[in-house]
């Protein structure tokens, strides 16, 4: 009882001196002290024990930041005066509960968190700011349950059951057909063979053909899972997809080496599409460009032009598979609009020509079927959508000093997942797909993160843009030689 008694003297006495005042002071002092210090101890009496997470801290919205990337640079210089506004946004999104789990605790299985939030196991430990002639403190609260889908506040921590610490350890004892995809010390140098640029944000690889990025049935190495295995680094997070190639294609592919990274990219991807369909198709204005090198069968009409057909799905084979087609009337068929740049950059061989395609939206299979069914040219190894083509393919005759040089071109037979980069070119029976990613321009999404986190009402309009550039397969590199000889 001395805490209150000498609280009622204090109460009835005149103001207080200087030295009143210390006293004062110093007794609020210990009475927090003392409070938290009891507060832990009926914790310890009750057995509770917690795995604390690091505090809740304000994180960008990567969404939001990548539609003001593409928007800036789309509409012109007339959205600079709302770059302010749209900034300080980016910097404050809503973040769940679940979602905070799942960021500090990529290990743990997203169905584990969940269940721990619906058997009611988790606390959160709120942290109101008070302030007081030292400065701002921060007063710690008794934990509470929280709910998957609460918001987060600024320097909450949230604590789980103790026993989550074990999960990593016995994520290692799993069965051998259940582990994580490890590989071998020639496999990881190849996969990292394949970088075309590393910052802190992203990775670019120059993805090879007939790997799948994606995996599914029947596929037992996909290039999402070794990029995990082998391309994190010192990351705990592994790369994540932001968009796609054809298993058959080859060329630039972009992962987000964070989580935030990632959703920055994937909203630029959408905004491409989303712009494109808003009539934004001029190149200085557009802040995705990718383009693509395609050897087609034939020759275009026009050596440059604009494809603009919708595309939509049909099943074939009763249901067994599917293929996407020009859609004529959209009131049959669901469509979605896609649209395609062309020109001819080489024609040197007669049968045979060399296109850049630069897709404007991101369809699938979009330019395989503009080749094939607009142009009337379909690509070199398409057999999907060119395949009566290819009924009558006949490979191109090689001369004396082609074949020389073939003999002299290093043979690599023993790829690592069973890859083939030499066979495959238009002197060959069966050529395979001419499609490969040569360019891409995307803004340096690691400087715009860099600049939000540092100045929120940072302008963005200016951002400088990263050219990345892969070269060609072999075969298709023997295939251009061949035709351009």
């Amino acid at each position: 009882m001395v805490g209150p008694i000498l609280l009622r003297r204090l109460l009835l006495r005149p103001p207080p001196s200087s030295a009143a005042r210390l006293c004062i002071s110093a007794f609020h002092n210990w009475r927090s002290y003392a409070t938290t210090e009891t507060f832990h101890e009926d914790r310890e009496k009750r057995g509770e024990k917690w795995f604390t997470l690091p505090p809740f801290t304000a994180t960008i919205n990567g969404s939001a930041l990548g539609k003001e990337l593409s928007r800036n640079r789309s509409y012109g210089r007339d959205v600079i005066t709302k770059t302010a506004t749209a900034t300080a946004s980016t910097t404050s999104t809503t973040t769940t509960a679940l979602k905070w789990v799942t960021r500090c605790c990529p290990e743990l299985p997203r169905s584990l968190v969940q269940k721990l939030f619906r058997l009611r196991q988790v606390r959160r430990e709120s942290c109101d700011m008070e302030c007081s002639g030292e400065g701002v403190e921060a007063l710690e609260r008794p934990l509470k349950r929280v709910a998957a889908k609460d918001s987060m506040n600024v320097g909450d921590r949230i604590h789980l059951p103790i026993s989550v610490q074990e999960f990593p350890n016995d994520k290692q004892e799993l069965p051998n057909d259940k582990k994580e995809c490890h590989c071998s010390e020639e496999e990881v140098t190849f996969i990292r063979s394949l970088e075309l640029y590393k910052d802190p944000a992203i990775i670019v690889i120059n993805k090879p053909p007939g790997m799948p990025v994606q995996g599914g049935i029947g596929i037992k190495r996909s290039l999402d899972e070794l990029a995990a295995a082998c391309l994190s680094y010192d990351f705990s997070e592994p790369p994540r997809l932001v968009h796609r190639l054809d298993r058959d294609s080859s060329g630039i592919l972009v992962m987000g080496r964070t989580q935030t990274s990632a959703t920055v990219l994937h909203s630029i991807f959408r905004e491409k599409t989303f712009g494109a369909s808003n009539d934004v198709i001029d190149d200085a204005k557009r802040i995705l460009q990718r383009r693509y090198w395609a050897l087609v069968i034939g020759s275009p009409r026009q050596r440059k032009g604009l494809i603009s057909a919708p595309l939509g799905k049909v099943v074939v084979d009763n249901g067994k598979s599917d293929r996407i087609t020009i859609v004529n009337d959209s009131q049959t068929l669901p469509s979605q609009h896609a649209i395609t740049k062309y020109k001819v950059i080489g024609s040197p061989c007669p049968g045979y020509t060399w296109l850049e395609l630069t897709p404007l939206t991101g369809r699938k299979h979009q330019l395989r079927v503009h080749c094939a069914e607009v142009l009337r040219t379909p690509i070199v190894g398409d057999y999907k959508y060119g395949w009566q083509t290819h009924r009558n393919w006949k490979p191109l005759a090689w001369s004396n000093n082609e074949c020389h040089s073939d003999e002299e071109f290093p043979k690599r037979k023993n790829l690592p997942f069973d890859l083939n980069m030499e066979s495959g070119s238009v002197s060959e029976k069966n050529p395979r797909l001419h499609l490969h990613c040569k360019q891409m321009v995307l803004p340096d999404v690691n400087l715009a993160l860099q600049n939000v986190k540092l100045h929120s009402d940072s302008d963005l309009s200016e951002l400088e843009s990263l050219e990345l550039v892969a070269p060609l397969p072999s075969f298709m590199q023997r295939s251009w030689n061949i035709t351009n000889s």
